[in-house]
């Protein structure tokens, strides 16, 4: 659950998938409207990919948004609703986890671009007394390493009980009590030293901007992010339970071999500004845009933003503040960020000056471990096939 799962472990030889048509998928939109849909032999590849997502992997539906400059292409695999076989809705809204990450340190660095925030402040000028307990001290760790998973504060989803969740998945959690949950644990290591994905992180940020701004950082992201960029199928609910239609169902899988658990209605304040925000495909990939090509922060911001550090990865992950870094395999990086909730994976990347893409599939937990690998494959193979029809 809002997890970032273990890295690429090697991409799919998309040569096998070529040719691959299955009467399930689904090609449509503006761009192909108009004529210019990816080629027939670039879209079998993208379909072979979703194919493998809803059969090998084990996934009832899936949906690939890529945008570039011919326009919108969308294509669809299995099905929304396992009971009803619905088809996924071309235009559909799901929970994107921590691809929430992005949209709050966005906040946090335009507030730093109005020098109302220091990067390099220690978190208890903004939180005092907050980050206390176990050897964990707000004195030692700063903005930036809240933002950059450098501040060694434990993951609260190490301890929390998952299955109290699963059992009461409408109940309301307080993100100062999901914050102590963490701060009951030792460090994972001194500040600054080293880099461990901790959703306990973006809860702070998400504390930070309301003790900054005196709004909760669900008002600041739609003031700042998604009103401006008329994200109108994103939001940031708070203890709302229901996702907008359309929509697929979200399922998880409670155990190897059980049954799909419906889990669709969630109260997303467990995960909170870590991972509670809901959007589309189309969306995320507006954001991606306007995030890597400089229309949400000053130059400076987004420099800061882009300074990664390598995360260990096999796969060159690196990870700057709230945003994430990986090579393409045609050459080049693209930017962007994964994210997991109970009932749907999300994987989005953006090449900056080019195409954004965006994967959803609608399990989690539950699939096989080589879901997130191919998502992940599926978005780097819909931005090489952008760049390469671009290049023509």
């Amino acid at each position: 659950m809002f997890r970032q799962r273990r890295a690429l472990r090697g991409a799919l030889t998309l040569a096998a998938a070529a040719g691959v048509m299955v009467s399930a998928l689904t090609g449509t939109g503006a761009a192909q409207a108009r004529g210019a849909a990816p080629g027939a032999a670039d879209q079998a590849r993208l379909s072979g990919l979703l194919h493998r997502l809803t059969t090998v992997d084990g996934g009832p539906g899936t949906l690939l948004h890529l945008r570039d400059r011919r326009g919108d292409t969308v294509l669809t695999s299995g099905v929304a609703d396992v009971d009803s076989n619905a088809p996924v809705p071309r235009d559909s809204r799901f929970r994107i986890g921590s691809m929430t990450k992005p949209f709050v340190a966005t906040v946090v660095l335009q507030l730093a671009g109005e020098h109302r925030v220091s990067l390099d402040a220690p978190v208890e000028r903004y939180l005092p007394g907050v980050v206390r307990g176990e050897g964990n001290d707000g004195r030692t760790i700063t903005v930036r390493q809240l933002l950059q998973h450098t501040s060694g504060i434990p993951d609260y989803l190490t301890y929390l009980d998952k299955q109290e969740v699963l059992n009461n998945p409408l109940a309301h959690h307080d993100a100062r009590d999901l914050v102590n949950i963490a701060l009951a644990h030792p460090p994972t290591f001194a500040p600054g030293t080293d880099w461990h994905y901790s959703n306990t992180n973006y809860l702070l940020a998400g504390m930070l901007i309301e003790k900054v701004t005196g709004n909760t950082w669900n008002q600041e992201v739609r003031r700042r992010i998604i009103t401006p960029l008329g994200l109108h199928d994103t939001s940031a609910p708070g203890d709302s339970t229901t996702i907008p239609e359309p929509h697929p169902r979200g399922y998880v899988r409670p155990g190897q071999n059980a049954p799909l658990l419906d889990l669709t209605a969630f109260n997303p304040s467990v995960a909170g500004p870590s991972g509670a925000m809901i959007s589309s495909g189309g969306d995320v990939d507006r954001f991606l845009d306007a995030l890597v090509n400089g229309r949400l922060l000053h130059p400076a911001q987004l420099r800061e933003m882009m300074r990664t550090r390598p995360t260990g990865d096999s796969d060159g992950r690196a990870y700057g503040l709230g945003l994430e870094s990986r090579p393409l395999p045609c050459g080049g990086l693209y930017w962007g960020h994964g994210g997991d909730i109970f009932g749907f994976e999300t994987v989005g990347g953006a090449t900056v000056g080019g195409s954004q893409a965006t994967v959803m599939v609608n399990l989690d937990p539950g699939g096989t471990d080589a879901q997130s690998d191919d998502m992940k494959t599926a978005v780097q193979a819909a931005l090489c096939q952008s760049r390469s029809t671009a290049s023509r």
